[in-house]
């Protein structure tokens, strides 16, 4: 069954058709307050690979999703595949996060990304940033996302999908860079790779911990990645977060975070103007490098 197969089986009402829900569907066109995107966009091809929308059930309900996965060879054999859930920025599951995925896909793993919003309204749609923060993003409960995370783990190793629930590594950016460390220290996961999440902050009702506070429970190691001139995570906290990991257990000792001196917020981001290539290029590599050390594909 192809994802899109399962994506037209998954729908959760009827009145819903194929074509109308695809035209607003998860992975499809950029966010609007992304607009316009640059020039050095990287855009991920579908050759050798099966690509597509998604939905997760969770709790009586359905998660909207998009997931990539190696193509079956034709009369060849596969075992389980590695599973990456990938977690998205602030614009929920656009253009970019698909090709995160599939280029995920590329390297022989499983990846999918749940978009984590659409209780709170439609992150894509909205053109400004504050507002989109103010009315979606801040109301997110961490209790709600870890719940889906799980859901969708538990999506992606089910035997209709074909995940290896022994190799589940877990990426994200900014927003999802903070969820990571989040589900690093309370999912099923082997592995974490996070992109300049914030580390520290106050605890409220919504986000009772941060990352720093849970370095005592991670279950896997995390590697994060950050960029020196990041004005949203100052290297003091950055460096307080190290200090932690130094003193906690195994897997908080075997976590690593790599610091680009010159780079911004959102250096791996390709369609925005902080792009930084170099940094982006090399800490792409370290994640692939470290995915493949915990989990293998």
């Amino acid at each position: 069954m192809s994802l899109e197969d399962d994506f037209d089986s998954l729908l959760p009402q009827p009145a819903w058709t194929r074509r109308g829900f695809m035209q607003g569907a998860v992975g499809t066109g950029f966010a609007a307050a992304v607009l316009p995107v640059g020039a050095q966009t990287i855009r991920t091809d579908t050759q050798g690979i099966t690509a597509g929308p998604v939905t997760i059930p969770v709790a009586g309900r359905t998660l909207p999703g998009y997931a990539s996965r190696p193509a079956a060879e034709p009369g060849k054999a596969t075992g389980p595949l590695p599973v990456i859930v990938v977690i998205s920025e602030i614009f929920g599951v656009h253009e970019h996060i698909a090709d995160i995925t599939r280029r995920l896909a590329k390297q022989g793993y499983l990846a999918v990304a749940p978009e984590l919003f659409v209780r709170q309204g439609d992150a894509k749609s909205y053109t400004d940033i504050p507002k989109l923060l103010a009315e979606v993003v801040s109301k997110v409960p961490d209790e709600q996302v870890l719940s889906d995370l799980d859901a969708t783990v538990a999506w992606a190793t089910a035997a209709a999908q074909g995940g290896d629930s022994k190799r589940v590594g877990v990426t994200g950016f900014c927003w999802g860079g903070r969820i990571t460390w989040l589900y690093a220290a309370h999912g099923p996961v082997k592995a974490a790779v996070a992109w300049y999440g914030k580390l520290v902050g106050e605890s409220t009702p919504l986000q009772p911990k941060h990352p720093v506070d849970l370095v005592p429970a991670l279950r896997a190691p995390v590697l994060g990645l950050y960029g020196g001139q990041d004005g949203g995570i100052p290297l003091s906290t950055v460096e307080r977060m190290q200090q932690a990991l130094s003193a906690g257990d195994v897997a908080a000792r075997s976590s690593q975070i790599v610091i680009y001196p010159d780079a911004p917020h959102a250096f791996h981001a390709d369609y925005r103007p902080s792009y930084r290539p170099q940094a982006a290029q090399d800490g792409w590599q370290r994640c692939l490098g470290w995915f493949s050390r915990h989990l293998g594909a």
